[in-house]
């Protein structure tokens, strides 16, 4: 039996696990990324214009600008919430894919295998076991580190850290249409975001029509057992006038509700996207996250092989967690607060016409962080809110 050693195995080729992999092999580590292929998560696409200089991302790799985005009630009712700016909108087709290959141009090996199993040697080390490998590999990979980034529901996890198999998921599915042309939908504006907060499209979460250019994703997620996805998604499409738009691809996968409580297994592994959680409540936005994730796991990692210390793979949580545990909290109480019935979603979403609730909302969602420049605003929204739960606020 032949062996092959490596200091950092990452299991995973999206946004995190790509960033993983580019970080450590540009830090001069020797990387193998393990990939399975053929795979293209359902995703709206949407990440901020911070993403791109912090982690050195040409704008090229953005399909469309979204200067808007509109919120439909139960009702019907849309209130628009002007972007001052943009949020770049990416194909993950290309976009992961660029991803992987800037990571084997920084010298990490790239490899299409389905991971199957781990097991901890004495030394400390980590041997995995993959199935149906592209290119010849030893029988035996041998890492001193190992990312998990292979997704919600995460095997990596699933074997390492038994608390992974408790969290939570929504289920979403998507359909990647053919944009129309202007003069054939003049309806369809391919520099807005539609959001749907509707109990007939999603009955917990929200579904979306997102522009990607030539593309558009379609599509709704849920946490409930029987709902019809692909009917939401066909009533969505009818209803932006996509009903008889080429379908070019469609996707399904879970994403998880909630960060696990813990990244690493206090050995030789670590996780990082949506294997640890790191997806935002109540928006779901997933791929600034995992790429942040990604870069803070390859760092842990890295420090974890220089110096012996499993503990340097707590880092990775911690400092997740110490910049955005605060703002996944809020985000999770409103989830749990605004999705629950039609009654609620109608008055959240009147609460988004309020320009004080806009103008915070962009600044949170554009720098990543809760905005207190401006406490007599927070102070209005207060009261706002309240008139809204107290019903003394009108529908208008």
């Amino acid at each position: 039996m032949t062996s092959q050693a490596y200091d950092i195995v990452v299991i995973g080729g999206g946004p995190a696990g790509a960033m993983a992999a580019w970080d450590a092999a540009r830090a001069g580590h020797a990387v193998l990324i393990v990939d399975r292929g053929g795979r293209i998560k359902p995703c709206g696409g949407a990440i901020p214009p911070r993403a791109l200089t912090e982690f050195e991302l040409p704008e090229s790799l953005l399909a469309a600008r979204a200067h808007c985005a509109r919120m439909i009630s139960p009702a019907g009712r849309a209130v628009d919430m002007p972007i001052d700016g943009y949020v770049g909108m990416v194909d993950r087709e290309h976009f992961d894919e660029w991803l992987r290959e800037r990571a084997a141009g920084a010298g990490a090996t790239r490899c299409t295998a389905r991971f199957r199993r781990l097991a901890y040697q004495d030394d400390g080390r980590v041997v995995l076991s993959l199935e149906g490998a592209d290119r010849d590999l030893a029988d035996e990979i041998v890492a001193r580190c190992v990312i998990g980034a292979d997704g919600a529901r995460s095997e990596v996890a699933r074997q390492a850290i038994p608390a992974a198999r408790d969290i939570p998921y929504v289920a979403a599915y998507h359909e990647i249409v053919e944009s129309p042309a202007p003069s054939a939908n003049p309806d369809f504006d391919g520099q807005r975001c539609d959001v749907y907060y509707q109990g007939r499209v999603s009955p917990d979460f929200y579904g979306w029509i997102f522009p990607h250019g030539g593309q558009t994703s379609v599509g709704v997620g849920t946490a409930v057992k029987g709902f019809s996805m692909r009917s939401a998604v066909a009533d969505l499409r009818a209803r932006a006038g996509l009903a008889d738009g080429r379908t070019i691809r469609r996707e399904g996968a879970p994403i998880p509700l909630k960060t696990l409580r813990r990244w690493d297994d206090g050995r030789a592994v670590v996780l990082a996207g949506d294997a640890a959680g790191g997806v935002a409540p109540a928006s779901g936005e997933g791929i600034y996250y995992a790429m942040l994730s990604g870069r803070l796991a390859a760092e842990a990692a890295m420090a974890y092989c220089e110096s012996g210390r499993s503990r340097a793979l707590a880092r990775a949580r911690k400092r997740f967690m110490r910049a955005h545990g605060r703002v996944f909290w809020i985000l999770g109480q409103m989830q749990r607060f605004w999705y629950v019935s039609d009654k609620r979603r109608e008055r959240f979403v009147n609460i988004c016409r309020d320009p004080d609730v806009q103008h915070l909302t962009w600044e949170a969602y554009m720098h990543k962080r809760l905005v207190r420049a401006r406490p007599l605003a927070h102070i209005r929204i207060f009261f706002k809110d309240m008139g809204h739960l107290l019903g003394v606020v009108s529908q208008k």
